[in-house]
C-alpha cells in the first residue's frame, strides 16, 4: 500500500477536498480485503493439516457454524477456505449432506498412483535437465537426514515429510514444468499425504523406499533422464502394488 499512499498524497486536493473523504473508505476496504484473504489462507492451511492428520476423519461432515465457532472467524473467509480445500480434493460436496471430508478408497488410490507413476517419472526426467547442482546437494543432505532418523522413529517421519522436506516434492519442483507442478503438488499431493498418515503400517516400506530414493538421486546427479524416469516409475509402481495386494486381501476376507 506504500506506493499507492504516495500516489494519493501527490494528488492536489486543495480545489476538490471531497476526494479526501472518498479515498479513506476505499483504502480501508482494500486493507480489509487483504486481511480477509490472509485469514482465509491461514484457515486453508489449518484445515489441510487437520484433514491430512486424520483429526477431521474421512467421511465426517464439515459444519460451517461449528468451524466458525472453533476458529473464531466469520463465515466469509471460512467458506473461501473450504472451497480451496475442496479444490485440493480433500473435501467433497454430497447431495443432501453438504461438504464432508473425502474418503480415500484403495481403488481410488490405485488410480491416483497410476497417474502419479507416469507424471512423476516425467518430472524426474525433466529434473535431470533443469535441476541445479545446489538443489542436488540439498537432496543429498535430505536423504542423509532421513537415513539418520529413519530407525529412531520407525520410518514415520520419512513418510510424513511435507513441502521442501519431501523428496518427491523437490524433484517435481525441479522439473520447472508448471503444469506438472500444479497437477502433482496441488491436486494430488495432499491426498497422498493424507494416505501416508492414515494408511496401515503394512503399506509402508521406509528402508526400501529410502534405498530407491538414493538410486533415483544418483541418476539425476548423472543427468541420466531415461534412467531417472525408469527408477521413479518403478519406485511408485511398487507402492501401488502394495495397495493392490491389500485390496485383494480385503476382498478375499
Amino acid at each position: 500500500m506504500k506506493k499507492n499512499d504516495a500516489t494519493l498524497q501527490a494528488v492536489d486536493t486543495t480545489s476538490v477536498p471531497s476526494k479526501d473523504i472518498q479515498l479513506m473508505p476505499i483504502k480501508a476496504e482494500c486493507e480489509s480485503g487483504v486481511k480477509e484473504l490472509t485469514k482465509s489462507e491461514n484457515l486453508t492451511e489449518q484445515l489441510i493439516e487437520l484433514i491430512v492428520s486424520g483429526e477431521y476423519q474421512a467421511g465426517s461432515k464439515i459444519s460451517e457454524p461449528e468451524l466458525a465457532r472453533s476458529f473464531s472467524v466469520s463465515r466469509g473467509p471460512l467458506r473461501e477456505a473450504i472451497m480451496r480445500v475442496e479444490a485440493l480434493g480433500l473435501v467433497e460436496r454430497v447431495p443432501h449432506v453438504g461438504a464432508r471430508v473425502v474418503e480415500l478408497s484403495q481403488a481410488k488410490l490405485i488410480e491416483i498412483y497410476a497417474v502419479r507413476e507416469a507424471l512423476e517419472g516425467m518430472a524426474a526426467r525433466l529434473a535431470c535437465i533443469n535441476i541445479t547442482d545446489k538443489e542436488i546437494d540439498a537432496l543429498q543432505d535430505l536423504l542423509e537426514q532421513h537415513q539418520r532418523h529413519i530407525e529412531q522413529v520407525d520410518g514415520a517421519s520419512y513418510f510424513h515429510q511435507q513441502g521442501d522436506f519431501d523428496f518427491h516434492y523437490r524433484i517435481i519442483k525441479a522439473s520447472r514444468n508448471t503444469k506438472l507442478i500444479s497437477l502433482l503438488c496441488d491436486e494430488l499431493y495432499h491426498l497422498l499425504r493424507m494416505y501416508r498418515f492414515q494408511s496401515p503400517r503394512k503399506h509402508s516400506r521406509p528402508t526400501t523406499a529410502l534405498s530407491e530414493h538414493i538410486h533415483i538421486l544418483a541418476a539425476i546427479r548423472e543427468r541420466d533422464g531415461e534412467l531417472a524416469e525408469l527408477l521413479m516409475r518403478r519406485h511408485i509402481m511398487r507402492s501401488r502394488q502394495l495397495i493392490e495386494n491389500q485390496l485383494t486381501e480385503d476382498i478375499n476376507k
